[in-house]
């Protein structure tokens, strides 16, 4: 199996964890990713709702399953810098799981790479160990290769 790009570290016992990234992107088509409706649907593989990228903004995104089941997530955007970071909480609705904190941070490496960083802080210890335990870190992996595929082509 080939290693995950995408890193998560996460300290026993700690209610947060961290995740990083590099893309080989430009800074600015990495964050467009986060941004623009149209990207965001691709690699989420959602329906965008709503997407407000300004402080006190929201957003809404909704799945459908293989079985139809519809599934709504939504967040407060409390922070946002264009090109640097977005601070937002992140809810699943309709779960046992609490909302939580991300704060997401974009660096520029080189001209053509890029960093994206994830502190994602939960409300428990063992949420954040019960979401560890779903095949969590291969989905953000492959969804950050999708980034990397679709915006590859924008470029």
């Amino acid at each position: 199996m080939m290693e995950q790009k995408t890193k998560i570290m996460a300290e026993d016992g700690k209610q947060e964890l961290t995740i990083t990234r590099e893309f080989e992107l430009p800074l600015e088509l990495l964050f467009k990713a986060y941004v623009e409706p149209e990207i965001v649907e691709q690699w989420m593989g959602t329906k965008v709702l709503k997407l407000e990228n300004k402080k006190h903004g929201s957003y809404q995104f909704e799945t459908t399953d293989p079985k139809g089941n519809k599934h709504g997530f939504n967040g407060t955007i409390h922070e946002f810098v264009q090109n640097n970071k977005i601070t937002r909480t992140f809810e699943m609705e309709n779960t046992s799981f609490a909302v939580q904190l991300e704060f997401l941070q974009f660096e520029k490496l080189t001209d053509s790479t890029s960093r994206l960083t994830m502190h994602v802080i939960y409300k428990s210890v063992a949420l954040r160990d019960q979401m560890l335990e779903l095949p969590f870190a291969q989905g953000i992996n492959m969804a950050h290769n999708r980034i990397q595929d679709i915006l590859k082509q924008l470029k």
